[in-house]
């Protein structure tokens, strides 16, 4: 089975206090489901119109372990914590080659 990326860009963040409460669910709920957070921060360098935001990129498993754990009552929480208008996110899980 191949493993799962999740992959996260924050297009805007309005409510910096809303995103470090989320931040403070989100990381030990995605680590507890069998998330291992391979990189995140602001890109060193965009090429080809690439946009200058906040990227996390965290490794699973499977696709049905990354979902899990973006479905768990642990993330939910973290989500309830950011709230609907506190970020504008792009939130994807790619299955990785085999």
């Amino acid at each position: 089975m191949p493993k799962a990326y999740w992959i996260g860009c924050y297009r805007s963040i309005s409510n910096p206090d809303a995103m470090t409460d989320y931040a403070k669910l989100a990381l030990p709920a995605i680590v507890a489901a069998g998330g291992r957070f391979l990189a995140r921060g602001l890109p060193v360098v965009t090429k080809e119109k690439g946009l200058n935001q906040r990227t996390v990129l965290v490794e699973f498993d499977s696709v049905e372990q990354a979902l899990a754990a973006y479905d768990s009552p642990a993330y939910q929480k973290a989500l309830e914590a950011l709230g609907p208008n506190s970020a504008e996110r792009d939130i994807r899980v790619i299955e990785a080659l085999e």
